[in-house]
């Protein structure tokens, strides 16, 4: 008769799989590539020309094709891949607002979302990935359901019941409860507010997702609409779930965004107030108010718990693409290094890179493949950004410093981060005779390098760089090249160390789901209890 203690291990080995799992901290170092899967790649074999501009229906991405093309993301330097809600959708008649391609208009949480692939495809992503060393994020909606009448059949969805749900109201915007109890969308496609008050609904909801994660082994949690449900209901959601959760808080004002970072909330927002601030300051036509960004990093340093955890963007499926707003592409450029080199997570939205113009859903939704993952000029800029913030988190204590404004003026403003001093304009692409004389903390002739062009940029009297613009409105990220050694950047041959958390398999974290040593004492007390009874 084999030993209790043999068998409850054999058993442990079987019923307690590898996991993987990222503190918020490891968050940090990361930079993030969104991806809508129904729109990134095609299966081998599909037409690549069913799916134009503003396509409302499936055009047939999934998270195998999306496996099969993640060398593109990688190449670039990404860390994490940000993808579509894999929970089931909607399944009936096209709607006047099209079919649920995006993966938003959640029927049943529990159930994955056959559209996009099987529960073994969906692992086989998480595995190459991780195989990668990639973290995994996957989009979540816990505020509502999707129905086609305000009097929906409940039977459908994971709560059943009446009482799981707010009753039907249209959304006052002036007022945060009903922004969090009143439906989103309207009376053609409404969404029925699910009832996160409610102890069944929190329970059910903290079950789900804490069994979600560690079936696919999830990484972090990108959580739609946040602020539309109660912020007590977070902590307990993100804890069940035990992993890095950053939450949807749309709008601008920054005092109602920062009531949901912190421990009685989320761990981060997607940053809108610094978004808002970008475009006020880059986008040609456009405010050119580069003291709206200073004024904004200056307010998010008192008023988040952790700006450095935040989601910096400038496009997602949301809001219109950059370049509908701005016609200058050096205005992407710079507002692009500003998200890389200041405080906060990048996020990089699919077509991005490759300068998707669309406006507003469906148009900023468009299918990829048209781009043939091109190796563009905005690319280039990303893989660079990438491999050089990659270096700067491997081997310094960069993520985690707080930026500095070293100067701001009409034309554009300079931030200090660790030992790197970024200087972004908003002049755009014209030659202009203008200079940002940005002092630094550097020494006179000190070698400092943009890695951008790797050109050299020695430090004038009194620590002084004079951003000169004679070849147009071009961003700056400037770097001692003393420090650069080991970087691979600028001609410096590349060292192993510090990369390999982002180049080779990602490090198998065990999330401390339950106690193994608890598991062991119980199990072995009942095979003993057992063997002495027999």
């Amino acid at each position: 008769m084999p030993h209790p203690v043999f068998l409850v291990a054999t058993l442990l080995t079987f019923a307690l799989p590898l996991v993987y799992a990222a503190t918020a901290d490891q968050w940090r170092g990361r930079s993030i590539y969104q991806v809508l899967i129904d729109r990134y790649a095609l299966p081998e074999g599909a037409d690549p020309n069913q799916c134009p501009p503003g396509t409302r229906t499936w055009c047939g991405g999934t998270w195998n094709s999306l496996r099969q093309n993640l060398d593109y993301i990688q190449d670039a330097g990404f860390t994490a891949v940000w993808i579509s809600p894999v929970s089931q959708n909607y399944e009936g008649p096209a709607t006047p607002y099209g079919d649920p391609y995006h993966g938003y208009w959640i029927a049943d949480a529990t159930k994955l979302n056959s559209r996009f692939g099987t529960s073994d495809d969906l692992k086989d992503l998480s595995d190459e990935l991780h195989r990668r060393g990639m973290y995994l994020m996957i989009d979540v909606v816990v505020n509502d359901v999707m129905a086609t009448s305000i009097t929906p059949d409940l039977s459908t969805y994971m709560f059943k019941e009446q009482s799981q749900y707010h009753p039907y109201c249209a959304i006052d915007w002036s007022n945060t409860t009903s922004e969090e109890q009143c439906w989103l969308g309207d009376t053609v496609v409404p969404l029925p507010d699910i009832n996160t008050e409610d102890p069944s609904v929190v329970a059910g909801f903290g079950d789900w997702i804490q069994s979600l994660v560690q079936e696919y082994n999830i990484d972090g949690l990108r959580i739609d609409a946040a602020k539309h449900v109660n912020i007590g209901f977070w902590p307990v959601f993100c804890g069940k779930a035990g992993v890095f959760c950053i939450g949807e808080v749309f709008g601008s004002d920054i005092d109602s965004a920062a009531l949901y970072q912190g421990p009685n909330a989320l761990d981060s927002i997607l940053n809108y107030p610094m978004y808002t601030a970008l475009l006020n300051a880059f986008t040609i036509p456009g405010q050119q108010n580069t003291s709206a960004v200073a004024d904004m990093i200056a307010q998010e340093a008192t008023k988040f718990k952790d700006p450095t955890l935040l989601g910096n963007f400038i496009e997602n499926q949301d809001i219109p693409r950059w370049t509908n707003l701005s016609t200058d592409p050096q205005t992407l450029y710079n507002a692009m290094v500003f998200n890389f080199m200041t405080d906060g997570i990048p996020i990089v939205y699919y077509g991005q890179e490759q300068g998707f113009s669309g406006n507003s859903d469906p148009y900023n939704r468009e299918a990829m493949w048209p781009s043939k993952y091109a190796n563009t000029t905005t690319y280039q800029l990303v893989t660079k950004l990438n491999k050089f913030r990659n270096y700067l988190v491997n081997t310094t204590q960069w993520a985690t410093t707080p930026v500095q404004v070293l100067t701001t003026s009409p034309y554009g403003i300079a931030t200090l981060k660790g030992d790197c001093v970024s200087i972004m304009t908003n002049i755009g692409s014209p030659p202009q005779n203008i200079s940002i004389p940005v002092y630094t903390p550097y020494s006179a002739s000190t070698s400092l390098t943009n890695i951008l062009t790797c050109q050299q940029w020695p430090v004038g009297s009194n620590g002084t760089i004079d951003a000169q613009y004679s070849l147009g409105g071009v961003p700056l990220v400037l770097y001692p090249t003393v420090l650069l050694q080991g970087s691979g950047l600028c001609g410096t041959t590349a060292t192993t160390t510090g990369l390999t958390k982002y180049e080779s398999s990602a490090p198998p974290i065990h999330r401390p789901v339950i106690s193994l040593l608890a598991v062991v004492s119980t199990l072995s007390l009942g095979f003993l209890t057992f063997f002495c009874n027999v």
